[in-house]
């Protein structure tokens, strides 16, 4: 539902859409709409977004915001990243009120998931 003055669109640049579209609909069941071979959507993923095609990532170390999943089972989702083809670059660590680990898509956009302890 939109709101007024709420978030409600992320997009990312992508250099390969459709590894990028591949490892999202197999590590956490999105689907998606294309619109044109340069651009793709997807929603009802807690807030809507899409991809667009160009030559740069998304990574938190160069400014770039950390988009965080919420797991309730954190080792399996980190599996399920692994098996997709997501690269883990921060194994799983502590903080305070949970833990997270790190990792990068194939289009090398950086993405985060952490869990209650």
């Amino acid at each position: 539902m939109n709101q007024h003055e709420k978030l409600n669109y992320v997009e990312f640049v992508a250099s390969d859409i459709p590894a990028t579209k591949a490892f999202f609909e197999r590590a956490f069941g999105w689907s998606f709409v294309d619109y044109g071979p340069e651009y793709t959507s997807f929603s009802n993923q807690g807030l809507d977004g899409g991809f667009f095609k160009g030559d740069s990532s998304s990574k938190q170390s160069s400014g770039g915001a950390l988009v965080v999943f919420y797991s309730d089972d954190i080792d399996a989702t980190m599996e399920k990243v692994k098996a997709a083809n997501g690269a883990i670059t921060q194994d799983i660590f502590e903080f305070p009120g949970g833990k997270r680990f790190h990792f990068e898509e194939p289009s090398g956009n950086e993405f985060a998931v952490w869990a209650e302890l």
